[in-house]
This record gives structure tokens, sequence and C-alpha cells, in this order.
């Protein structure tokens, strides 16, 4: 029951920074307060997401082929939203 459950999770986690693209269609979310918030939520979810998959993998030992796919890409996600917060760190202080 953990294996689906997690393995469930983590596959929904995969689709869900993609809700950002209609999101993005409208006015108000590309004015600067909304967009910055946006972006903020959607970078804070994906690191999340990393770390959760991560730690389903390793601590819960939840290791199937699709599970591994999983782990793989919301990695990937959570280093690029990483470098996202970053870079819009160093752009602020510097």
């Amino acid at each position: 029951m953990k294996n689906k459950l997690c393995t469930t999770v983590s596959t929904l986690m995969l689709f869900i920074p993609w809700t950002i693209l209609p999101l993005r269609t409208f006015d108000w979310a590309l004015e600067s307060p909304a967009a910055e918030i946006i972006i903020y939520s959607y970078a804070a979810f994906m690191i999340f997401s990393g770390l959760f998959s991560v730690f389903s993998y390793t601590a819960w030992k939840v290791r199937n082929k699709w599970m591994q796919l999983c782990v793989a890409i919301n990695c990937i996600y959570a280093v690029g939203a990483a470098g996202i917060v970053g870079l819009s760190i160093m752009n602020q202080v510097f």
C-alpha cells in the first residue's frame, strides 16, 4: 500500500509544475508581485517534490521502475527550481 501511495503521489507531482503555463496566460499573473509569488510558490513545490521522491525512494524503500523515473524527473525539477531561486536571490543582492 505504501509503495502504491508514494508512487502515485510522486507521479502526480510530475504534472503539477506544468500547470503554470495556462496560469500565466492571465494578465494579472504577469504583473510583478503576483508573478514573483507564483514563481516562488512553484519553485518551492518542485523542490519539495524532489525531496519527497528521494525520501520515498531511499528511506521508505519504494523501489520500482516507475518510481525511479519519478525520482529522476522530480530531481531535475528540484535542481532547476533551486537554480531559479538562487539566481533570483543573487539578482536581488547584487
